[in-house]
């Protein structure tokens, strides 16, 4: 039997390991890029001195962020050691790419106000649903209709492996401060107490619907793939 092409067999471990969709598709980026700067070595041939080459270059000629570095050498770690089951010797004298330190820009409450009164239904009920309860982008978009417990007035975030995290994240009521306090879904069980002020016709059908309406979109989208 023919041995799998090497990045499937990376997508095979990766999924093996339970790792999230995004993750698998950076490590093939990554993978790829660094046999192509080879010029289409296979990685067996190739060993640490390669990849402080790889590395260097992308600080020096890509002037890449720290974090994207990173990111590139877990790749190249995991394919080595996880796939091709292959101690590596010492990563060193890699040039690192500088750390660049930012403030983080945060919207005050009027130009929230300001963004979430331009958008679009769909778009202002998912960015509603972001400020108000703290959910991360990817964490929203991937909520499904069994994520939402109205009973408890709960959110359940899965994480990128696919598991269930502790059901700490409720929604926010509207006469909180959003910043620190995180209270009860409170009173009828169709009404969004967190997003009153900003989107107060919306009631917990609409979310449900909108799930629905997400999660059509992306097996269309898959099906395209």
């Amino acid at each position: 039997m023919a041995e799998r092409k090497l990045l499937d067999q990376v997508r095979d471990e990766a999924r093996l390991r339970h790792l999230s969709l995004r993750t698998e598709e950076t490590y093939c980026g990554w993978i790829r890029r660094f046999i192509l700067f080879h010029r289409k070595r296979h990685p067996r041939e190739m060993n640490a001195a390669q990849i402080t080459e790889f590395l260097t270059h992308l600080a020096v000629n890509g002037r890449v962020a720290a974090s994207t570095q990173n990111q590139a050498l877990n790749a190249l770690v995991f394919l080595y050691k996880q796939v091709l089951k292959i101690n590596l010797e010492k990563i060193s004298d890699v040039v690192r790419a500088p750390q660049r330190r930012k403030l983080p820009v945060v919207l005050t409450r009027e130009e929230t106000d300001a963004v979430l009164t331009h958008l679009s239904q769909e778009s202002r009920l998912l960015a509603s649903l972001l400020y108000g309860s703290g959910l991360r982008l990817m964490e929203a978009v991937r909520l499904r209709v069994k994520d939402i417990d109205l009973a408890r007035g709960e959110i359940l975030v899965r994480d990128g492996k696919g598991e269930i995290s502790p059901a700490d994240l409720l929604i926010r009521t509207a006469g909180e401060k959003r910043t620190s306090d995180i209270g009860w879904l409170n009173g009828a069980p169709t009404e969004l107490h967190f997003m009153d002020k900003y989107f107060p016709e919306v009631t917990i059908s609409d979310i449900v619907d909108a799930l629905v309406d997400f999660s059509k979109r992306e097996r269309r989208m898959g099906a395209r793939k």
